[in-house]
């Protein structure tokens, strides 16, 4: 015998060592056919082991998931623990999607989806039976990042939106009827999710947003402020008739008023603050008035100077006139002793009329 197969031999132990005499019959070709042979069924070995519980697991449940299936999802470094699971979930609940196949869950796994929980959402919307929702659906939800599983369980299970939201700015929305007087309003929104429009359909924020809109501009369009707080469903349907949840991820059930109380009186404090805006500019324009009444005052001072320093030049001017009326010989000094005597008895005149008109007065008067 060859040494390589007493080593053989000598290692394995369990081999008759009449077979070891008949591969060294065949030489070194024999002895590596062998070899091969020994190591295929080491790996077959080995991969039943390794795959023996998950293919029995599908067997036994008709999940159809081979060995072949299960050594190329290793290959291709899929999870194949979560991918059986989810075929014989599928199976057991008795899902009859033809897209939902070993290749369809493997590829959405390798495109880093929840492979376990669009399973869970397709049969819980399947046990519901007022839901329609395909494997394709709920895969192209969970890649847009949204929870499919929450919002199959909010469409058969309705949530409750607080508008405003808990925790905001204001804790209430405000609005004024058509008579002035504020009302704070306090809302519930109940919605169902809407997975037709889950894909690029607004949020929550949106609904809130709209819903607030929709209250203020309900209570804006009252004619009187009891009217809503008798009737506060008024707002309820008003809301409601808009379709607020259009182009949105969720239906709107119902508006609920939850709270709604009675803030200022903001008419009347409009009123009183237009009154005082027209205040300030009836004194804007009274103050314009009174400063172009004294720029005029002034304007007609100065003309007065203007006016008596032109008197007094021409009163300077008279005796040079005079003068060269006596030089001319237009003037002789009879005229000019007249003209005096005239000027005195004017002067006389205007004095002894003043003393007699004190005279006249009485005391007091």
């Amino acid at each position: 015998m060859s040494a390589p197969a007493l080593f053989l031999t000598s290692q394995l132990g369990l081999i008759p060592l009449s077979v070891f005499a008949q591969l060294s019959n065949l030489g070194i070709f024999g002895l590596v056919a062998a070899l091969i042979v020994v190591i295929g069924i080491l790996v077959a070995f080995f991969i039943l082991v390794s795959y023996f519980g998950l293919w029995i697991q599908s067997k036994l449940t008709g999940a159809g998931v081979t060995i072949g299936n299960l050594l190329g999802m290793t290959f291709r470094k899929v999870n194949t623990r979560a991918i059986v699971r989810s075929k014989i979930m599928a199976t057991q609940a008795g899902l009859d999607d033809p897209d939902l196949s070993s290749d369809s869950l493997e590829a959405h796994y390798l495109a880093g989806g929840n492979v376990q929980q669009v399973i869970r959402a397709v049969i819980a919307a399947r046990k519901a039976k007022t839901i329609s929702l395909t494997f394709r659906e709920a895969a192209a939800i969970d890649l847009a990042g949204r929870d499919v599983l929450e919002s199959v369980k909010t469409s058969v299970y309705p949530k409750v939106i607080d508008c405003p939201p808990r925790g905001s700015v204001k804790p209430s929305l405000d609005a004024v009827a058509k008579d002035g007087i504020q009302l704070k309003v306090r809302a519930r929104v109940t919605v169902r999710a809407n997975l037709q429009q889950l894909i690029g359909g607004a949020t929550e924020e949106t609904i809130i947003a709209r819903v607030g809109e929709g209250i203020v501009s309900a209570i804006g369009s009252a004619d009187d402020h009891k009217a809503v707080l008798e009737n506060p469903d008024v707002i309820s349907k008003a809301v409601l008739a808009k379709r607020l949840d259009s182009q949105t991820a969720f239906e709107i059930v119902s508006i609920d008023i939850a709270d709604i109380d009675v803030g200022a009186n903001i008419g009347a404090r409009l009123m009183a603050d237009q009154a005082e805006a027209d205040t300030q500019v009836a004194r804007a324009r009274a103050e314009g008035k009174r400063a172009a009444a004294v720029a005029e005052e002034q304007e007609m001072q100065a003309k007065i100077e203007e006016s008596r320093a032109k008197l007094v030049q021409a009163q300077a001017s008279v005796p040079a006139s005079m003068a060269e009326a006596f030089r001319t010989g237009k003037l002789n000094i009879l005229d000019y002793y007249k003209l005096q005597n005239v000027s005195a008895d004017t002067e006389m005149r205007k004095a002894l009329a003043g003393t007699s008109r004190q005279q006249t007065e009485k005391p007091g008067e």
